[in-house]
């Protein structure tokens, strides 16, 4: 067999992954006793075994030393190699003897792709090239199908082809994707001259005279690619292969390089001047680091794995050797290199396009900006290729303020910078030194950036891209690429927090004024731009510590705010806002926002309306950066109705702000929406419900219940669907009469058909009826389609009358594999402050499927009476906060009570979640 690779190129020494004496004694033994299929059967059995042994020597290996990526993806290509040698000598000297071939039969086998870059993952494709000379012959065709079916015995993923040094030129002319795996080729076994000719052929006839056209369609496949994997460095669930920053950047570099270079390793562009010795240390790491990540997921799922889903992203961070530490789980430490080598590797691509454009080998943009008048271009600046170049090094670097005053030109330009500009802004970080940072001309710039040219976030993402917002502001370095593994958060800290600042932007350019026109009018009425975008710039900061971030973020916001130019008043709200940013969320999604003791309790944390309506603009566009699909119309309408009573209790004074003024209103609406019914009616039907009735819920509905409870049997439920499109909901009513457990019946049976409760109410009449009104969502976050309204209220019925069994349907519906790794502790507590008449128990735990079901029968059965439930959800946590009382009609403020059904709570939370897997 041909000499192996040197020891220290492998995970262990050649002969521990493939012993090729041992090996061949065994196919001898094999050969000697069969033939024809019998034969080929026991080839395959002893390569096999030893196959088997060598994956499992490199696993083991690995294991011990979980960081060494190239010794691993080396040794895995040496032992496909042994294994397609052993192949080649059995098909062409044992099962098709050829003892004098002619000319025309000599073929060689080559790797190409990544196999033949000498890169393998446990599970990567075999990318196989056999290479004749001329027409395929008899016997080589004989060959190569011998040897097809050995390695396909042996479970290989093997891409193959056959062609001639001719074929070869050809088709690498007409196809791309062919050229490119011809650039990465390796002899395994077979004909030693034929390779040689091939490559002298490809260089002369087809490489040299066409790396333009190489570059600029590789560049066009990777834009097609990353637009296909969601364009993004920061999907939570990545494709370590494919995404954005992923090994695929990394090979399309290298491709591109040894197309235009001639180059046999990246480590030769250090050489040529492309990379610096800096910049190709950063290639190793995050080339290394992301094949880590690639063989090890590929070991996980004992399979080829490219997407890191959340489940996997638990396994690789434990075997990586991350732990749990500084208050964040070891997946998070992991996931945040991951982001940080992605970053790097987008970097790295940026100074390969400089190095191709100064040789004129990659394409100028066509006619950009020709017919476009420009502002005049400051020193040290200039236009190069359509784009903001540094002119003048020199004078750049003399006067470090530039480093901040480039993105700032930029934007004033409506220019994006070259990459030669954010190359020698990368290679200088050094200069955004604590003299720069204490700089009253430079905090200038960086407020101009965020308020004077309309679109700050294009500026924010590539400061922190370069490192340059965190060298500024060093209290943001540890959020960069922070991930929070969860299912609610679509982005990084980092990215969430520009996200955010985007949506303000947005606002002010009044591109949102149809969806958000309260905010679009605060922001027209005049409110301070200066305190909203260092709040919205501060307002996590915080996070990833063991402190509150709320709290932690507060107090850093008391030193950058100052430092950044605001005065004292100002930098005093931009903390208020950091330390509270998450208050009025929490009011609208956790509490009963028609309980006038919630309006009261929240106008007195703003005090003010200027911080109602900041705060009010910072929790809009704080939900809308979270991601997609989290804000919608329930949460539009609960912010604007919070707003609008706080705004009316600040102005009014608090004292009018009561149960008795809002029930009163309500009555009256009531009446004047009853046209049709008798003044004796409206009397009969307004005394037969208790206050809360009319304090809670819309006219809507109550107008909807009264035609409900019309000639109501005692066994008889009604119920009606509809579309509430204010609240973005489907909203359902339900009559029938009361017993105990009704609320948990009815939400066990909405939990069957599989709608989201958003919010949920229930009341007893004078006269022993339950009214119920449940709002509810699919499973995208919307109401129901008209279409499937009576299929819903078909399962209801079957349900609510017994035809179906709760507690058995619910058995065998269990959380998602991907989603089971998520950890969310489990918190109970009673609030007997937060409402004049009720309890309010929050549960905050892991959301399971039945999950308010199993809560509401313990609740039930420990005879507490539910008068509303208020449901948040947060990605696979979620927060139901009940308002109850006892059987007496009372709250329970009796620590031995409370304790009581905390422990009955967990209970049901544990039921839960065996019953879901989780």
């Amino acid at each position: 067999m041909p000499k192996a690779a040197p020891d220290t190129a492998l995970i262990v020494a050649p002969d521990a992954l493939f012993d090729d004496a041992a090996v061949l004694a065994a196919l001898d033994a094999a050969i000697a006793g069969g033939e024809g299929i019998a034969l080929r059967r026991a080839v395959v059995g002893v390569l096999a075994d030893a196959q088997a042994r060598g994956r499992e020597t490199i696993a083991a290996a690995f294991r011990a030393d979980p960081v060494r990526a190239r010794t691993v993806t080396r040794s895995y290509a040496h032992l496909t190699d042994r294994l397609v040698q052993s192949a080649w000598l059995v098909a062409s000297r044992v099962l098709h003897p050829c003892p004098n071939p002619t000319e025309g039969e000599r073929f060689a086998v080559l790797a190409v792709g990544g196999y033949g870059r000498g890169e393998m993952a446990p599970f990567s494709d075999v990318d196989l090239l056999f290479l004749t000379p001329w027409k395929l012959t008899p016997w080589v065709e004989s060959v190569i199908e011998s040897m097809l079916y050995i390695l396909w015995d042996l479970k290989l993923k093997v891409g193959h082809s056959t062609r001639t040094v001719k074929d070869c030129i050809r088709l690498g002319t007409e196809d791309y994707t062919i050229r490119t795996a011809l650039l990465e080729r390796r002899q395994i076994c077979g004909d030693a001259a034929l390779p040689g000719t091939l490559t002298v052929r490809l260089w002369k006839d087809l490489f040299r005279s066409t790396a333009s056209d190489f570059i600029e369609a590789k560049l066009a496949e990777r834009d097609q690619r990353l637009q296909k994997h969601g364009g993004q460095r920061y999907i939570l669930e990545p494709n370590v292969k494919e995404a954005k920053g992923g090994l695929r950047d990394l090979q399309t570099l290298y491709w591109i390089a040894k197309y235009r270079y001639n180059v046999r390793s990246t480590r030769e562009l250090v050489r040529l001047d492309v990379f610096t010795a800096d910049e190709f240390d950063a290639f190793e790491g995050a080339e290394r680091f992301l094949w880590c990540v690639r063989c090890h997921m590929h070991l996980i799922a004992d399979r080829a794995a490219d997407l890191l889903t959340f489940d996997m992203q638990v396994d690789v961070a434990g075997a990586m050797g991350y732990r749990d530490h500084a208050g964040r789980r070891a997946v998070e430490h992991f996931m945040q290199d991951y982001f940080r080598h992605a970053t790097r590797v987008g970097e790295l691509t940026r100074i390969l396009l400089v190095a191709l454009e100064a040789d004129n080998v990659k394409r100028e943009p066509a006619l950009l900006g020709l017919f476009k008048r420009r502002r005049r271009i400051r020193a040290p600046f200039a236009e190069r290729q359509g784009r903001l170049d540094v002119a003048d090094e020199a004078a750049f670097l003399a006067q470090p303020i530039n480093m901040l005053g480039v993105f700032d030109e930029a934007l004033r330009l409506g220019m994006f910078l070259h990459p030669h500009a954010m190359r020698l802004v990368a290679a200088n970080r050094q200069l955004v030194d604590r003299e720069l940072r204490d700089s009253p001309a430079a905090a200038r710039i960086f407020m101009n950036l965020l308020l004077k040219h309309g679109n700050p976030e294009r500026a924010l993402r590539r400061m922190n891209e370069l490192e340059v917002l965190s060298a500024f502001i060093p209290e943001f370095a540890p959020i960069v690429a922070m991930m929070q593994f969860n299912m609610y958060h679509a982005y990084t800290v980092d990215e969430h927090t520009i996200q955010v600042i985007s949506n303000l932007a947005q606002i002010e350019r009044g591109e949102l004024s149809e969806s958000l026109p309260l905010v679009t009018s605060i922001l027209d009425a005049g409110i301070s731009r200066r305190i909203l975008y260092i709040a919205l710039l501060l307002h996590d900061i915080g996070k990833g510590r063991q402190e509150d971030h709320a709290i932690l973020g507060a107090r850093i916001a008391r030193s950058v705010a100052p430092r950044l130019g605001l005065r004292p008043r100002e930098a005093e709200t931009v903390e208020w806002l950091v330390r509270h940013h998450l208050l009025m969320s929490d009011m609208a999604q956790k509490r009963d926002i028609s309980d006038p003791r919630t309006i009261r309790d929240f106008a007195k944390a703003v005090k003010t309306r200027e911080r109602l309506d900041l705060l009010t603009v910072v929790t809009v566009c704080d939900i809308r950066g979270v991601g997609p699909n989290v804000w919608n119309n329930w949460k539009a309408q609960m912010l604007r109705a919070l707003h609008r009573a706080t705004a009316a209790a600040l102005e009014n004074g608090l004292e009018d702000v009561n149960r008795e003024t809002r029930e009163k209103k309500a009555k009256q609406l009531f009446r004047e929406a009853m046209t049709d019914w008798t003044e004796g009616r409206k009397r009969a039907e307004i005394a037969r419900h208790y206050g809360p009735y009319w304090q809670g819920i819309p006219t809507a509905a109550q107008v909807a219940f009264a035609s409900l409870l019309v000639g109501l049997g005692e066994d008889e439920i009604r119920f009606d669907l509809e579309a509430d499109e204010e609240r973005d909901a489907t909203r359902v009513l339900m009559a029938c009469q009361d017993h105990p457990g009704i609320f948990s019946r009815l939400a066990g049976a909405l939990s069957l058909v599989g709608a989201n409760i958003v919010d949920a109410r229930t009341y007893t009449s004078r006269d022993g009826y339950a009214t119920s009104v449940f709002w509810l969502q699919d499973a995208d976050g919307h109401p129901y389609e008209p279409s499937r309204l009576p299929r819903l209220r078909s399962m209801i019925e079957r349900i609510l009358h017994g035809e179906v069994a709760t507690r058995r349907e619910l058995e065998g519906r269990e959380i998602k594999k991907r989603e089971r790794r998520f950890r969310v502790a489990t918190n109970i507590s009673f609030d007997n402050e937060g409402s004049d008449i009720y309890t309010i128990i929050e549960v905050d735990t892991r959301d399971r499927p039945g999950l308010l079901y199993d809560l509401t029968q313990a609740l039930a059965n420990a005879n507490i009476y539910i008068a509303q439930a208020v449901i948040a959800t947060y990605g696979v946590q979620v927060v139901d906060n009940f308002y109850v009382k006892d059987l007496f009609g009372l709250k329970i403020v009796s620590k031995s009570k409370q304790d009581a059904l905390t422990r009955k709570l967990h209970a049901a939370i544990d039921r839960a979640a065996e019953r879901a897997g989780a």
